[in-house]
């Protein structure tokens, strides 16, 4: 195996993991189905209102199911080399070796990548909300953090 080869001793390719939530994932795309439908009926129904207030509605309903679907798509992608976290309204990939750890502290919403330059990073993609689920990909993101945490070795300057 050269030096140059990506995959790891014993010839495996690191498989890439994608972990999502569930039960806000069906909320939010419910939610904003409930309040898009409502926002077109009310267009519909509300004959007291002139086209610009029906528009509005119709609007409103859309920019509701927009956010409800940033929300839904909120997830973590852990690729061979990179960790790739996407929440509500910001993504970010890290280096895996940049990952100390993983904490999720009882009474928190979701989980925390813990940085080593002392930061901390939201992952909306493990929430309490979906209980023992989270709490295993909480422990399987733990386990890639230490499998996939190690900086590669490289050739010293004298080789």
């Amino acid at each position: 195996m050269s030096s140059s080869d990506p995959r790891p001793p014993g010839g495996q390719e690191r498989p890439t993991i994608v972990l999502r939530p569930r039960v806000v994932r069906i909320s939010a795309y419910a939610t904003g189905v409930v309040v898009l439908a409502g926002m077109i009926g009310g267009a519909v129904m509300l004959e007291s209102f002139h086209l610009g207030g029906r528009l509005g509605l119709v609007g409103t309903g859309i920019m509701m199911f927009l956010f409800c679907h940033l929300e839904a798509s909120v997830r973590l992608i852990a690729r061979p080399y990179v960790l790739e976290v996407r929440n509500v309204f910001r993504a970010r990939t890290v280096h895996w070796p940049e990952i100390v750890g993983i904490s999720f502290p009882m009474g928190d919403p979701w989980a925390h990548l813990d940085l080593a330059d002392g930061s901390t990073l939201a992952i909306n993609a493990i929430q309490r909300y979906d209980g023992k689920r989270a709490v295993a990909a909480a422990h399987r993101l733990q386990r890639l953090v230490q499998e996939r945490g190690e900086a590669p070795e490289t050739a010293s300057p004298g080789d």
